[in-house]
């Protein structure tokens, strides 16, 4: 009988692709989530996340979730100011019902963020789901 060697060749080539695949441990990802999932993920946050509200600064005044940064949307730099942000922080986005945001989204993962979560239906949904506000 012949010795079967697909399994060990897939093996190898596994551990190959595993020690290539370079130092970070987490996959890349971007998800969509509802306010209860938001509040989870705030929750159980560590040192690198980052809240980050695309509404304009009057709104930001108006409303916010606690501990968010204000990057304008609107503004022409917009991007360039997401550019100097950290890529390897997780974020949470919003704005006001999801369209900013999902714009927004589209850009990090354009300059390479990895790790980020979009508050489903902004921080309208946010404050319907019955979560605080100041």
């Amino acid at each position: 009988m012949r010795p079967v060697r697909l399994p060990i060749l897939l093996i190898g080539a596994a551990l190959v692709a595993a020690a290539c695949s370079g130092s970070s441990t987490r996959e890349a990802f971007s998800e969509l989530i509802p306010p209860e999932d938001a509040v989870r993920v705030l929750d159980e946050a560590e040192d690198t996340l980052v809240l980050l509200d695309v509404r304009t600064p009057d709104e930001f005044s108006q409303a916010r979730i606690a501990g968010a940064i204000n990057i304008d949307f609107y503004e022409a730099d917009f991007r360039d100011r997401l550019a100097e942000l950290d890529r390897d922080a997780t974020y949470v986005v919003y704005c006001r019902t999801g369209n900013r945001s999902a714009t927004a989204v589209e850009m990090m993962q354009e300059l390479g963020f990895d790790y980020i979560y979009e508050i489903d239906g902004g921080i309208v949904d946010w404050y319907e789901a019955g979560y605080p506000i100041e």
